[in-house]
Parts: C-alpha cells; structure tokens; sequence
C-alpha cells in the first residue's frame, strides 16, 4: 500500500470508528460488534505505525470514546480514565507478558487475573468515609456526575464501613445491569413497542444517564468495583487494595486470582471462558494486570492505556441453526414485526427458537430467505439476532420472503411513513390485535394496575364487553359472570381493582393511554409539566419540543393524539369514570412528606406499590436502597435483614405503618410538623 492509499484507508478507518463509538458510548445502540470493532482499531493502529507521519492526536488510537452528554455537571477526574489494550489472541497474552518482564529487568512480580464485567465505567470518589462524587468514563480526562443516580444502586455504599479507608480516594469499576433486570425491562420496552436495549452493558449506560434517580433507583443496576489509583492508596500490590476496598464494604468480586506466570493466566481463562455463561450478569473477557503497584508505575501508560493491564475478551458464542419460517406480528401501535422462527439451538445456555428479524429493510440487506441456514448470535449478551447467511448451504427451493402488504390481522393495507423503518396498520379502531394491546396496556402493572390477565383481556373483547379502556368501568358482575371460568369471588376482586384505580395518578393514567413512542418516563416528564390533562392537549408542538428529552417524534406523536376525535372522547368517558387527569387531583395530596426519602421493606396493610404511591402523594420520594440520604426506613413484617442492618450502621430511623400514618393530614392533630409523635424517642430494632 502506498502513502496516498494508506491516507485515504486510515481517514475511512477514524471516520467509522468515531462513528460507531459515538453510538456505542452515547446513543447505547451499538451497530457493530465487539470483535468487528476491534479489527478496524487493530488494523488502524498498524497503518499508523507504519506511516508514523500520519499519526494525529485526534485519532481513535490515541484518544478514549466519549459519553459525555448534556443535562449533567461535569468535573475532571482527578487521575485519567484510560481504556484497556485488548485482544483476542492468547499468543499476544504471551507477549504481553514477555514485554512486561522484558522492560522490569530481574524484578520479581505477579498478575492479578479478573473478570471483566461488560458495563459501564464509573468513578467513585469517598471523601472522609462517604460518598462524595460519582463520574462517569466521559473522555478520559472529563466526566458527566451521576452521584444522585449511583446513590440509587443498592450495593454501593454511601458511608464506609470498617477501618483504614484514606481521607480521600478514588475507585473505579463498572456499573451493570444483571440479567434478570435486563429481561425484564426489555420485556417492559417490547410490552410498550419501544426499542428494546441490545445488551445489559447499553442497558446499564443508559438507564446511569437517567434523569430521574427514582427510575434509576428500579432498574435493577448494581456495581462491581476493580481498581484503585495507586497514587491516592498506600499498599505494595493492587490485591492487597482491592481486599481493603472489600473490608469497607465496597462491592469487589471474590472471583480475583493471584497467578505467578503465563501458565496460570492461561489457565484462568480457559476456566472463565466456560463458567462465565452461569454468572448471573454478563462479562466479555479476562483482565490480566501487574500485581505489584511499585511495577505498575514503573511500566507507565501509553496515551490511552495503560502498559501493565491488557484484556483477553472472548468471541462472543455463536450457533448455526435452519430458518423455518417467518410470522408478522402486529403490535398495540400497529407496528407489524417480522420474527425468525429457528429450528431449536442450544446457546449461552438456552435453546433459541426464535430471533428478531428488525424489518424488512434488514430481511432485503441480509437476504434472507426460508430454508436457510443462519448465524444466530447471543451469547448471554444482547437478544438472540441473526448475523448471517450462510450462501454455500442455501438450497434451490430456498424462498425469499414476501413482507406483507396488508395487515395479517385484519387485511387493511399497510403503510409506511416517511423516516419510518416499520410498516404500521392504520386500522387503530378496528384491528383486533392492536385494540387487544392497548386495553391489556391499560391494565397493566404500572399503568391503571388493574387484575386482569392476556385471557381476560381476549374474552372480554370477544364477548363484545369492551373495545375500548373507558368500556371497562361500564363493566358489572353480571356482565362478568358471562367469562368462562368465573365465579361471583373472580368478578368481586376484578370490581374491586377496577375501583382501586381510580386513584391512580395522573402519569401512570396517562401513560395507560398508550400514546405512541410515550413510556412510562416520558409520562411522568409530560404530567409533571403541564400538571393536567387540558393543558397538556392544548400544547403546542414547540412548547413539547421545548420539554427534556421530548424530541421530533414524541412531540408529533403527542400533537397527533390530542387532535383525533375518538381519544378527546375517550378521555371524557374516562374521566367521567372517575379516573385522575390532574397531578392535584385526589383529596389525600398533601405535602406532608415533602423532603423526605423512604424506603419501604416489608409487607404492609396495604400492597407495597400503593404504598409507594401513598408516599408520593404526599410529597415524599421512594428509593430502593438506603443510603446516607434516605430519611426514613419504612418497617413492615418481615423486613429485608440487609435494609434493617444498612439502616442501623446509617443511623436511618426505621418507622412502622402507624408511626407513618401519623405523619399524614388525615392522622394526625393540629400539632403535626411531618414528623411521627414519638421522634424524640428511641426506635428499638
């Protein structure tokens, strides 16, 4: 390659990799894979080494991606935050280890073997034994503070506990979303037809950059923490500083090993590279650092990593599998979806029947045809795909897939709105499918909370008792009794909670309404702006641009709900029912806990969620795990032992039900001030 074809090369190479950083540390919509990533950085950095003339420190080699983003305060971290050399070869394993003892002589040294967690980076700095600051990677030298939302991760201590900690130090680690939370919240995003997180790592990125800590607070994160600058600590190996960090009660893993060679480290991976698919959060690899603090320092750092720690990651696990056939399912919004049905594979642990096929823009630049044979990717990590086709196994019959025209539910044709990736069926009224979806929407669990399942929901619309949300509360026991299976109790319980939600507040009402690209966040932002109902229907297109993170398509898709007939109808019916479209409304608001954060453990007279709301009603916020800033620590029976043993060590007050109770207007006597009567005395526990 000559010089005018290397420049060219190198300034396509920077252009993609800054591009698909950007996606990767901002927009957590990653377009290309680890490994494919990888290579273009690997081949850039031996073009640059090649044509050194050509090196600029602006490039990707020398520089970390950056997340930082509007909306938060930014400070400078005190040591960089670099990223870590990786591969996927052992032999540079070796190598690596080669250089390292090659460059310190005679010195004797260890390494220290670990996991590296797939999450996103953060910063802890404590200050006199609490919390003090929390950032973000941001570009190495600059990071976004995020210390209300890390305060909501329920296994990061605000205070330490133990002995010997330092007036001030840094440590740094990553913040993860554990499987179980990202199934759930991706099964809340496809339940609400949003786009669902590719894997845990974007999961646990974007949900760190809420704005709201309370939402934060319900995702489920939770933090592992890997290394501390040796300049703010004062110990001979990184080990020994990580064993301190546990002892104050820091979350550090237990699945470190000290190895004295080559040997060990490649015996470390090949036990990681099978155990890793039962941990219960997801790890893309094995970090391999120089024990000894004194070796680290002398080794140094390059300008974006540093040369006593590389990374081996491991190929994300892969399975060929035959392409049966492909359904077109119609969501609550219409959007119709193609899906893969695969011949079953076993991967990462489960066997994969079905795979996401995005739309038929992907089916045509995959060609993807029935009969196939496939790549199906997943590993753990992101949610089963296809990747490939394998051409040279394609039979002659193989069929290239026709996307439908017409609705496969009800036949009315598709259509395709300009910027659009998916065709939607206009038939919002009459499509069975999609009126099942907002009525089973509406009842949901945190929209109106309703009892009442997929099955109800089906035999109710068949039946001809509802078609739309307002039809529910028209509803009796007589017309109940019509449902296959139910008895004068199943019809009493369903009334009962139909009733209940009634006092639902008005974001989670709105949010039940099902307005297109509005979720459960975005609901909350909407209500708290306007305050009701009227107002919010008679916004402009800029005043909801004007809203944080209300961009073109939820303003247009909002605009477009308050101006059809049928929703001003509907919301009428609703509120006539009885339902709540203001934030003042309910007669029991008070600001009574204004200030004032709780968290609940237990169980109560009353179910937990509707506690929460009676919290919030009264001006308190509900958090998830206790900190040095929750107020009260709401006892029920059977508290969690942890949240009772955290509130202890914090000096939190724990209150019972009652003492609660006794806070609120309608408890308490002219002599309330928001506190429980017996504040002055001792709580035993």
């Amino acid at each position: 390659m000559d010089h005018e074809k290397a420049r060219e090369r190198i300034e396509e190479l920077r252009k993609v990799l800054w591009e698909n950083s950007r996606k990767y540390y901002v927009e957590n919509a990653p377009t290309m894979s680890d490994f494919d990533f990888d290579a273009l950085m690997h081949e850039l950095e031996s073009l640059e080494n090649a044509y050194p003339d050509l090196l600029t420190p602006d490039s990707p080699t020398q520089r970390v991606g950056s997340d930082l983003e509007r909306g938060f305060a930014q400070y400078p971290h005190r040591y960089p935050m670099l990223s870590l050399g990786n591969t996927y070869n052992i032999g540079e394993i070796e190598d690596f280890a080669r250089r390292a003892g090659k460059e310190l002589g005679d010195a004797s040294f260890t390494y220290s073997c670990e996991l590296k967690f797939d999450g996103t980076a953060i910063c802890l700095t404590y200050r006199n034994g609490r919390l003090f600051r929390a950032l973000t990677r941001g570009d190495g030298v600059v990071g976004d503070d995020v210390t209300a939302n890390v305060l909501r991760i329920s296994n990061i201590p605000a205070v330490l506990s133990g002995t010997g900690w330092p007036e001030e130090f840094e440590i740094r680690g990553e913040i993860l979303m554990p499987y179980e939370s990202f199934d759930r919240l991706n099964k809340e995003r496809l339940d609400n037809e949003e786009a669902p997180f590719a894997n845990p790592r974007n999961a646990a990125s974007g949900s760190l950059k809420l704005l709201d800590p309370e939402e934060v607070g319900r995702r489920g994160l939770m933090c592992t923490l890997y290394h501390i600058p040796a300049q703010s600590i004062a110990f001979d190996t990184h080990s020994e500083a990580l064993d301190a960090a546990a002892s104050w009660g820091l979350p550090v893993s237990d699945e470190r090993r000290v190895v004295d060679g080559i040997e060990g480290i490649e015996e470390y991976i090949r036990y990681w590279d099978v155990q890793r698919k039962y941990l219960p959060f997801a790890t893309d690899g094995i970090v391999i650092k120089i024990n000894e603090l004194a070796w680290q320092n002398a080794l140094g750092y390059t300008a974006k990593s540093p040369r006593w720690a590389v990374a081996f990651k491991f190929q994300a696990e892969e399975a060929l599998t035959r392409l049966l056939s492909i359904d077109y399912q119609v969501g609550r919004t219409g959007a119709v979806t193609p899906v893969a049905n695969l011949e079953p594979v076993q991967l990462a642990g489960t066997v994969v029947k079905r795979a996401t096929l995005n739309n038929e823009d992907f089916i045509a630049q995959m060609d993807i045809r029935v009969g196939d044979t496939v790549k199906v990717i997943k590993g753990g990590e992101i949610i089963p795909k296809i990747i490939d086709v394998d051409l040279k196994s394609r039979p002659a019959d193989a069929v290239a897939p026709v996307f439908p025209s017409v609705c496969p539910d009800c036949g009315t044709p598709l259509v395709k709105e300009e910027g659009e990736a998916k065709r939607f069926c206009p038939n919002s009224d009459g499509c069975p499918t999609q009126i099942k979806g907002k009525l089973l929407h509406f009842l949901g669990r945190k929209a109106m909370n309703v009892l009442a399942g997929e099955a109800t929901v089906d035999q109710m619309y068949d039946l001809g008792l509802v078609k739309t949300p307002a039809d529910f509360y028209a509803l009796d026991t007589q017309k109940l009794l019509m449902l296959s299976g139910w008895k004068e109790k199943s019809a009493r319980r369903f009334l009962q909670s139909l009733d209940a939600s009634r006092s639902v507040g008005f974001d989670r009402v709105l949010f039940a309404l099902g307005i297109r690209y509005v979720g459960e966040t975005t609901a909350k932002e909407l209500a708290k702006h306007f305050g009701d109902i009227d107002s919010l229907a008679s916004a402009s297109y800029d005043e909801l641009r004007s809203i944080r993170d209300v961009g073109d398509v939820i303003a247009k898709s909002v605009c477009e709900y308050f101006q059809d007939d049928r929703h001003k109808e509907l919301i009428d019916r609703l509120r006539h029912a009885g339902l709540q479209f203001s934030m003042e409304a309910g007669s029991d608001a008070s600001d009574a806990l204004a200030g004032k954060t709780i968290v609940i453990s237990g169980n109560f007279s009353i179910p937990r969620e509707e506690m929460k709301k009676l919290i919030e009603m009264n001006g308190g916020k509900n958090s998830s795990s206790v900190s040095g800033k929750t107020s009260y620590l709401l006892a029920g029976s059977k508290p969690g032992p942890e949240k009772i043993k955290k509130a202890g060590e914090l000096g939190v007050r724990i209150i019972t039900e009652e003492e609660l109770m006794q806070m609120l207007p309608s408890r308490n006597d002219s002599r309330n001030d928001g506190f429980p009567a017996s504040e002055t005395e001792p709580t035993l526990f």
